[in-house]
């Protein structure tokens, strides 16, 4: 694959960027050296390699899912939460209305 000037201005123009006639002319050879190393990367055989996310294998560290662990930020206190809110409404946190 292959761009042109005419391609090169399309592209600039979908991506709202104003190029003048020279700066066309050299972006033709960049765009086609990268799309020439796209059509290498291409020609990799990868049969045998698994998709992966990271080069490290990676595991996140859990914790226990428990409401109550700690007496000060457990659940069970929305009263005591809501008490410093300027407007609390039908337990929940009163905010300006925004659409109309």
């Amino acid at each position: 694959m292959s761009v042109d000037k005419q391609t090169v201005a399309k592209i600039a123009g979908l991506a709202r960027i104003k190029m003048a006639d020279d700066e066309l002319e050299q972006m033709v050879p960049e765009l086609n050296n990268i799309l020439d190393w796209v059509e290498q990367l291409g020609e990799v055989d990868v049969s045998g390699v698994e998709p992966m996310a990271a080069v490290i294998p990676n595991t996140l560290r859990l914790r226990a899912d428990e409401v109550d662990a700690d007496p000060l930020t457990g659940g069970g206190r929305r009263d005591d939460v809501l008490a410093n809110a300027p407007a609390a409404e039908h337990g929940f946190f009163g905010v300006p209305k925004v659409i109309e």
